[in-house]
């Protein structure tokens, strides 16, 4: 089970009311959590960048359109998977939308079926995504738990030197580098070298 913390959120950005309502409906009953609002602002003010999710997006809004908001959540560094829809579609528009990463395009009236695929689908890679930048996260804060001579030892040990190799580099003892490395398993929480090698890849510390 994921946390509550943890749940996919659909958010839906349309200044329709018509769309938003058919839409919450239809993803609800599809076993979806689902946030809506009239205005891209309205959305920046509410959106949750601690959880997974993905936004469905109306192209033309007033005050800041779709690709707008787009644009705006790039210059933020906010990577939400963006699905647009649209009853005013052309090429350029959406070809923009690709370009900067949306992840398609559907044109009102569209599919349900079809929308629910690419829902699913998109928050799938979203979770996983999340998943990994988490666990990212976590493993960065236990590297930064560690002394600077901790990290000097990581740093050798991970990259083919062996506990004697690391004390005569660093000219100290090997019993010293023994300690050092126990407590440097301890504070990564590392099984085995292998799995803190794996560590130090993930913090790029190789």
């Amino acid at each position: 089970m994921t946390d509550n913390s943890q749940t996919p959120t659909v958010y839906i950005v349309d200044d329709e009311f018509s769309i938003r309502d058919s839409l919450q409906l239809l993803l609800e009953s599809s076993g979806f959590e689902v946030h809506c609002f009239e205005t891209a602002d309205d959305f920046l003010a509410n959106y949750n960048p601690d959880q997974p999710g993905c936004l469905i997006l109306d192209v033309l809004m007033p005050a800041m359109s779709g690709i707008e908001l787009q644009d705006v959540l790039m210059k933020k560094d906010i990577n939400i998977p963006i699905i647009f829809i649209s009853g005013h579609g052309d090429v350029t528009t959406s070809s923009k939308a690709f370009r900067a990463g949306a992840v398609d395009f559907f044109e009102k009236p569209f599919d349900n079926q079809a929308l629910l695929s690419r829902i699913n689908e998109a928050l799938q890679n979203e979770i996983e995504n999340w998943e990994n930048n988490k666990r990212k996260r976590e493993l960065l804060e236990r590297f930064q738990n560690l002394t600077p001579r901790e990290k000097e030892v990581l740093k050798l040990i991970t990259s083919s030197n062996s506990n004697k190799e690391a004390a005569k580099i660093l000219g100290i003892s090997h019993r010293t580098i023994d300690v050092h490395r126990a407590h440097i398993m301890e504070k990564m929480r590392a099984e085995s070298l292998s799995d803190l090698i794996v560590m130090a890849m993930t913090c790029n510390q190789l």
